[in-house]
């Protein structure tokens, strides 16, 4: 059990701010939240046992301001700083203050998180340990000439992607050598307004692959294990909407492989805490390393369900320099199958168009195999300043059977009024033969949406009128920012929703996640 550890302050908010804290009194650590003004009545922030306001509701504002955040865990004692996912997450200079400060980050060091925040650099890493790794570049591509130059020698069609980037931002695809030019200039104008770095590297395309990743655990004593596989390959615009765990097409010798693969990539860095190796898998079975994210991952639960590990609880274990179990070294077999959705305060048959608002009536489902992973509650007010994720609804079967029909039936029980949110979408993918089949690839669902295959139900055609109070609330909004001399960012059709559009200000000085 984790001792030294006393007094936590939870650097986040919604859903993640709540899981964090629960695991937090479970040990009997005291928990810390910050909150902007416009949390001052979130869940997080009454469920913890201390709470500070950290600044006014945008995120640049408060959950982004690292210098403020880690001076108020020094003011009022406490020991450590989980910083969640988003934010500040994969920051190595908050982790860097953390521990110029004398608080525990829980994280990796400031180091490891550097070089696998480059994905150029990581690259580079992942070569030298023999990680496979997409063929293309290990270094950014001065000019357009270079990438047309590196593109004959990879062959089309490649992958154009922003070195620092993440979330689909500072990516373009290009099939032919006269599409090139437009394309690098987009990619690395994109880069730098989202990263503030405009580099870019060039890597051939894989059609149609699945997006599998292996969640890993590693100790402050040279450990490092994997916890197995998560099926990630649901996207919409390169952000995941379902997650299961295990994949349905990964096998016991291909887990062990990526299993290899992922503790090499984390023993590269000396890796020390929870952290995500994301791979491509092709329709031939080849895996190849597509990036690290150096913190606890949104779809962490199906891990959870299937291997038995808290890896939240882990994680305090680790920063607090307890070393890993026996049990866990010697290797943990998936049990079942878990399948995860995210509730957004969006409409996914108007273009995902954002609904903030009151929750009027808020009813989850219960009964067996089912967790709820939830930020928010009856009479909550959702706001336009932050990602739109309400709750992660999570489901577990002794199959991938069982877990779809215990994921039908949640769904069927949960109940949220006042907003409009994407469970429509998740009762139709339910209805789909290939997502039944498990046939799936990182562009299905974007191509399914832009084909008409995933149709709105006939209950959501309401008229315009329903949505006037959305739209004023986003104009009151966009006119505030206008009035304070904010600037709208800039049309981007890559964007995954309006929610992106009006947050993107913010993602410039903090991780995206995903």
């Amino acid at each position: 059990m984790t001792s030294r550890l006393q007094k936590v302050l939870v650097a986040n908010r919604g859903e993640i701010a709540v899981r964090i804290i629960r695991a937090l009194r479970e040990r009997g650590i005291v928990s810390v939240a910050v909150y902007s003004e416009a949390d001052r009545d979130g869940l997080a922030t009454q469920m913890a046992d201390e709470a500070h306001c950290i600044g006014q509701a945008p995120s640049g504002s408060s959950y982004l301001l690292a210098g403020k955040i880690v001076d108020l865990a020094v003011e009022i004692g406490a020991d450590a700083i989980h910083p969640g996912y988003g934010f500040l997450s994969e920051n190595a200079d908050f982790a860097r203050r953390c521990e110029e400060r004398g608080v525990t980050f829980i994280g990796p060091s400031s180091q490891a998180i550097a070089a696998m925040g480059s994905k150029i650099e990581s690259r580079r890493l992942m070569t030298a340990a023999g990680v496979p790794i997409v063929p293309g570049g290990t270094e950014p591509l001065a000019d357009a000439g270079s990438a047309r130059a590196a593109a004959r020698k990879i062959g089309y069609p490649v992958m154009l992607k922003a070195s620092a980037g993440g979330g689909g931002k500072g990516m373009r695809l290009v099939r032919k050598e006269e599409e090139l030019e437009a394309a690098f200039r987009g990619a690395s104008s994109e880069a730098g307004a989202s990263f503030n770095d405009p580099s870019v590297y060039i890597e051939r395309f894989v059609e149609r692959p699945r997006h599998v990743e292996i969640q890993i655990l590693g100790d402050r004593h040279g450990r490092v294990v994997s916890l197995g596989e998560r099926e990630c390959s649901l996207q919409r615009r390169h952000q995941k909407v379902v997650e299961e765990a295990p994949s349905p097409v990964v096998d016991p010798d291909l887990r062990r492989r990526m299993g290899e693969a992922a503790v090499r990539a984390a023993e590269t860095v000396n890796y020390a805490g929870a952290g995500t190796v994301e791979f491509l898998l092709d329709p031939e079975g080849a895996f190849y390393f597509l990036e690290m994210n150096t913190r606890i991952q949104v779809e962490h639960p199906v891990t959870e369900l299937v291997t038995g590990v808290d890896i939240v609880a882990a994680q305090l274990d680790i920063a607090a320099g307890e070393a890993l179990p026996d049990a866990m070294v010697s290797g943990i077999e998936p049990r079942g199958h878990a399948v995860e959705v995210r509730l957004y305060a969006e409409d996914p048959f108007r273009g995902f168009a954002p609904s903030p608002g009151k929750i009027e009536l808020l009813r989850l489902p219960e009964g067996p195999g089912v967790r709820n992973d939830c930020g928010v509650y009856e009479g909550a007010e959702v706001t336009i300043h932050y990602d739109p994720m309400l709750a992660k609804l999570i489901v577990w079967g002794r199959d991938r059977t069982q877990a779809l029909a215990r994921l039908r039936r949640a769904l069927a029980e949960t109940r949220v009024e006042g907003i409009r949110t994407n469970l429509a979408l998740f009762e139709l993918l339910l209805e789909d033969e290939d997502f039944l089949a498990g046939n799936m690839d990182i562009s299905m669902l974007d191509r399914k949406l832009e084909n008409g295959d995933l149709r709105a139900p006939a209950a959501s055609g309401d008229s315009l009128d329903a949505d006037l109070p959305v739209l004023a609330a986003v104009l009151a909004h966009l006119g505030r920012n206008h009035a304070n001399g904010v600037t709208s960012p800039a049309s981007d059709d890559r964007a995954r929703s309006n929610w992106q559009l009006a947050a993107r200000r913010d993602s410039r000085r903090g991780a995206t996640w995903n």
